[in-house]
């Protein structure tokens, strides 16, 4: 009980997300902030020390992303720093623990959130819990500078055009009923052929939402055909893959991905990411 006195009895309420990716970080932070959490955010954990030292920071959320040695280090440098013990930490990872690995981690940290469907929704709730905002969630929203931010990041959506590829017509539905409900336009193809036949046919895509492990022609070879053409070049390309799996960022991201997200789909990190990419594209 000592760590949730010590973020009760501070009247500053603030997280910070160590996470290596730039735009999952503002992914999350953006999605935290519209419930009236602010966020920082630090790209390592040398960095995230440096802004614990310096600011009044309430909670920490560590992407571990595949727990190896590296992470372990990290989290019992940030709770052997002095001033920093009783500061309660989140881990969000990828990776389905084994018992041992749950066991070692929690010699540290005080949650851990696996990366699912929801995992932006429990996110909220453990941050909740520690920094004691159940009974803020009654109060009205004062507005901000921040929140004007948020404002135009809502409405990013509407109007915009999505292209989803993806064999799977069950993935095809949810995501157009999700995104459709947001005001966005939505173009599909079950194969990566008729994807980038669909990009030609529609002009106007923003984005387009490419599972990576599709019959035919697949993720990958897609995603080089469309960068293969000069105009879409810039064009934002989110893969979507399986599972987390070492290195699958990278194989993504050298494929021509901009950024990728994991199934199955967490429906408030993909509307984050959308609106991080469309909203810093000023698309």
């Amino acid at each position: 009980f000592s760590r949730i006195e010590h973020v009760l009895n501070n009247d500053s309420k603030k997280v910070l997300i160590v996470e290596e990716n730039p735009m999952h970080a503002k992914a999350l932070a953006y999605y935290l902030e519209s419930f009236n959490v602010a966020a920082e955010i630090r790209n390592n954990v040398n960095d995230g020390i440096s802004s614990l030292s310096k600011d009044d920071i309430d909670c920490v959320i560590l992407d571990m992303g595949i727990p190896d040695a590296k992470s372990y280090e990290a989290l019992e440098i940030v709770k052997k720093s002095p001033g920093l013990e009783k500061i309660p930490i989140i881990i969000f990872t990828g990776k389905s623990l084994s018992k041992s690995e749950e066991m070692r981690i929690k010699q540290y940290a005080d949650s851990i959130v696996i990366k699912t469907a929801h995992s932006y929704q429990r996110i909220l709730d453990e941050v909740s819990l520690f920094l004691h905002l159940m009974e803020e969630n009654n109060k009205p929203a004062q507005p901000s500078g921040k929140y004007k931010k948020l404002g135009a990041l809502n409405e990013v959506l509407k109007g915009k055009t999505v292209l989803i590829a993806d064999d799977d017509v069950r993935n095809i539905f949810s995501l157009t009923k999700a995104l459709e409900n947001f005001g966005m336009n939505v173009v599909s193809s079950i194969d990566g052929k008729e994807a980038y036949k669909q990009l030609n046919e529609h002009p106007n895509v923003d984005i387009v939402l490419m599972d990576m492990m599709m019959p035919e022609m697949d993720g990958y070879e897609t995603i080089r055909r469309i960068r293969e053409t000069r105009k879409y070049r810039n064009l934002a390309i989110i893969a979507v893959t399986a599972k987390a799996m070492t290195g699958d960022r990278e194989k993504c991201i050298n494929a021509g991905a901009s950024d990728y997200i994991t199934k199955p789909v967490d429906i408030d990190q993909l509307l984050s990411l959308l609106r991080v990419w469309l909203y810093d594209r000023g698309a």
